[in-house]
């Protein structure tokens, strides 16, 4: 369970697009929860910081809701050896957000996407799933480099933070 944090305490400490990603995990895993919309989510005041979303959390959300199965089939072919509905919430989340990153977001270093993804895993989740994660992201990412997976072009509504 995602560890609980003042709001004031997390804008102030946070560069914005980390923030936006912890905000968007917290929404996801409520999502997952309560089975609640990316709008109640967002405007969750357990949740939001200041009353309305960060375009960023907002975009990563939206993107993680549409390729939900997409993101999923993905992360299934990664882990043949351990069954889906295992992984932990909040390791699933994060491996949806960073491969959304990854496949849909090209201004965002792949690199910075996955050396995120590793820091909020060791915040939000257990001790070896920094590991877990890691593993799962250079697997997408080596097919993304090799060509096996096409990350995919945005449209013009969908690239604005």
């Amino acid at each position: 369970m995602p560890e609980i944090i003042d709001n004031d305490e997390l804008s102030s400490q946070l560069p914005t697009r980390r923030l936006a990603r912890e905000i968007a995990l917290r929404a996801f895993y409520a999502m997952e929860i309560r089975g609640c919309s990316v709008e109640q989510a967002l405007f969750d005041p357990l949740i939001a910081i200041d009353g309305a979303p960060l375009p960023y959390t907002s975009r990563l959300l939206k993107h993680l809701s549409r390729y939900r199965e997409q993101l999923d089939a993905l992360i299934r072919e990664k882990v043949k050896k351990w069954e889906f509905h295992r992984i932990a919430i909040i390791d699933k989340a994060i491996l949806r957000m960073a491969i959304t990153e990854l496949l849909y977001f090209p201004d965002v270093p792949p690199k910075v996407t996955i050396n995120e993804a590793i820091e909020i895993a060791k915040k939000f989740s257990t001790d070896k799933s920094s590991k877990f994660v890691n593993g799962i992201l250079d697997a997408v990412y080596v097919e993304v480099v090799q060509g096996k997976i096409a990350m995919k072009p945005l449209s013009k509504d969908e690239t604005t933070e």
